[in-house]
């Protein structure tokens, strides 16, 4: 039986997140996630041995920096 991570309230300053813990932070679902890591949108896991992938704390950090100032740019123009 897999465990499901348990969800984190606060971005920790270093280490990696498991796909499920990087969406309670980026409102996008699974697939649109996989897809915009294809596209080059959102940043490729990196391998924690054996199967397990994990995303990068400062990826997923910079990624929300990032949607921040898009978003701040997208409401000034409104």
């Amino acid at each position: 039986m897999a465990v499901k991570p348990q969800p984190i309230v606060a971005l920790p300053e270093t280490g990696f997140l498991r796909l499920a813990q990087v969406l309670s932070f980026i409102p996008v679902g699974a697939t649109r996630w996989y897809d915009g890591v294809k596209a080059g949108e959102y940043p490729a896991p990196v391998s924690l041995g054996g199967r397990a992938k994990g995303y990068r704390v400062a990826d997923i950090r910079a990624l929300i920096d990032r949607l921040g100032a898009q978003n701040e740019r997208t409401e000034a123009t409104e």
